[in-house]
């Protein structure tokens, strides 16, 4: 059985991020410095800076017009929030613009503000920190399309390896490129021909960071009729994603533009966003794409974590942070944890660390309404954007706590979460919930009570042993629940009084 300990977060007054991009200004601001980053306010202004600039090799007048009063605001802001820290960083436009200097002293002059100018291969170090900051494990390409740069990093084993920083931004492809596919595509080949690195990411993993990959996730969803409308971790085969970039392509500006969730100002960049991101899939031949909504602000945030919390695990910390967040104690999640473990032999280490962010998250919800506690449990695990999780284990521990509180599946969205996972995962998702009532209703959720006794299996019986001498587990209603938990794992149950 894996072993886990609390991670204790450090906590710290808010922390934000400006970023200075090619397309868009924004500011993004978290909770404290912990091991996920929780964002608390994310505000974007769509400024240009690099409209035109492959033909001026400027920064576009009216772009920096809009970016100056932007952060003037967003300065007025971060001051009255008291934050800890404040990053703020400029990528393509400014690097590549002969007056992007010119621009960073005004920036300081006009609003104090301090930017730290990111070379190619800082920005493009980020970007694959930020995806590692959510998927510790990733193994495979990070590829971060901006405004006006296109970032690819070799990730493996925690480790970044060959990167590159290439002038195929959205902003900057669709000027060279006239917004003809055929053109693009030349100019996609020319620059990506001389990245023989990328073949190495055969049988791996493309992960899709940037705004107008993520509005191309958003069609792809619609498009599927997906049951999950979540970006992070959204994954595709390379087969799927080709083929529905396909299709994308064919579709009309209008038939885009009703899609709920779709930004408007990403709809011309679609099709261009299709067509390099369909051209890495060819010369990379991976298995699989995954869309990440973490990328270089969130590599920012990693970057500076202590390196207790950076090797902490995203689900675990997650869980522990809300359950503190609830006024609950993780250490009584381990308990409950250790408590059922007897019923998961053989589990696997991540089917031990799902079944344990379950335990974390057991009495998170307490303080909705009886009423909807259930359903308003599950959907907040199922859609919290923070998690870490490939979206099958979402619905997973999502169901797992919906059957903590509620044994039917009378709510519609429950169907949908069961079409996203096997049998084998139902039953045991549905044990992990009978187990947590069955524990919740023998303790009260008080400390100190459960570990009075003990439950495991013992051939056709599932044995739960109490002390005769505790008056507390003299009635209740827990001899119902662990006959009910008993039942569906196909036991006898028993009490036993010791």
């Amino acid at each position: 059985m894996p072993e886990y300990s609390t991670t204790l977060t450090v906590r710290h007054r808010p922390v934000g991020v400006i970023d200075i991009g090619s397309n868009s200004v924004r500011l993004v601001v978290y909770s404290g410095v912990m091991r996920t980053p929780i964002p608390i306010y994310n505000e974007k202004s769509i400024c240009a800076l690099g409209r035109d600039l492959e033909s001026t090799g400027k920064l576009h007048s009216a772009g920096v017009a809009k970016a100056l009063s932007t952060l003037k605001r967003f300065t007025v802001l971060t001051s009255a929030m008291g934050l800890d820290r404040l990053d703020v960083l400029a990528t393509a436009a400014v690097r590549d613009a002969t007056d992007g200097q010119g621009f960073i002293d005004t920036v300081k002059e006009e609003t104090g503000l301090v930017i730290k100018l990111l070379s190619g291969k800082q920005e493009a170090k980020r970007s694959a920190l930020g995806v590692l900051c959510g998927i510790p494990n990733a193994d495979g390409m990070v590829a971060d399309l901006g405004g006006g740069s296109l970032e690819l990093v070799d990730v493996a084993g925690g480790k970044l390896a060959h990167h590159a920083t290439l002038p195929l931004g959205t902003l900057r492809l669709a000027e060279s490129s006239d917004r003809e596919i055929d053109k693009a595509s030349v100019i996609i080949n020319v620059h990506l021909k001389n990245e023989a690195w990328i073949a190495g990411v055969k049988g791996r993993t493309v992960y899709a960071v940037g705004g107008a990959w993520r509005a191309l996730a958003r069609v792809c969803i619609a498009h599927m009729n997906y049951p999950l409308h979540v970006l992070d971790n959204f994954t595709l085969t390379r087969p799927q994603a080709l083929s529905l970039f396909a299709l994308i392509s064919n579709l009309g500006p209008q038939t885009l533009a009703r899609i709920r969730g779709v930004d408007k100002s990403r709809l011309q960049a679609l099709p261009l966003a299709a067509a390099l991101l369909g051209r890495l899939l060819e010369l990379g031949q991976p298995d699989t794409l995954v869309f990440s909504i973490y990328g270089m602000r969130e590599g920012q945030f990693y970057k500076d974590l202590p390196s207790s919390l950076k090797t902490a695990d995203p689900l675990i910390s997650a869980a522990e942070e809300l359950c503190r967040g609830a006024g609950r104690d993780p250490r009584e999640g381990y308990q409950v944890y250790n408590w059922l473990s007897s019923l998961f032999p053989g589990e696997s280490a991540e089917q031990a660390k799902l079944r344990l962010a379950a335990c974390l998250l057991r009495d998170v919800h307490w303080s909705e309404h009886p009423d909807y506690r259930a359903e308003q449990a599950f959907l907040r695990v199922l859609r919290l954007p923070s998690m870490g999780l490939e979206h099958e284990d979402r619905a997973g521990l999502a169901l797992a706590i919906f059957y903590r509180y509620r044994t039917d599946d009378t709510i519609p969205t429950v169907d949908q979460a069961h079409a996203m996972v096997d049998d084998d995962c139902l039953h045991r998702v549905r044990t992990i919930g009978l187990g947590l009532r069955l524990a919740y209703v023998l303790s009260g959720g008080a400390p100190g009570i459960l570990e009075k006794s003990k439950l495991e299996v013992a051939g056709a019986t599932l044995m739960l042993s109490v002390p005769s001498s505790e008056p507390v587990f003299d009635g209740g209603s827990y001899p119902k629940r662990l006959s009910r938990l008993a039942a569906h794992i196909g036991k006898k149950d028993k009490i036993k009084r010791i």
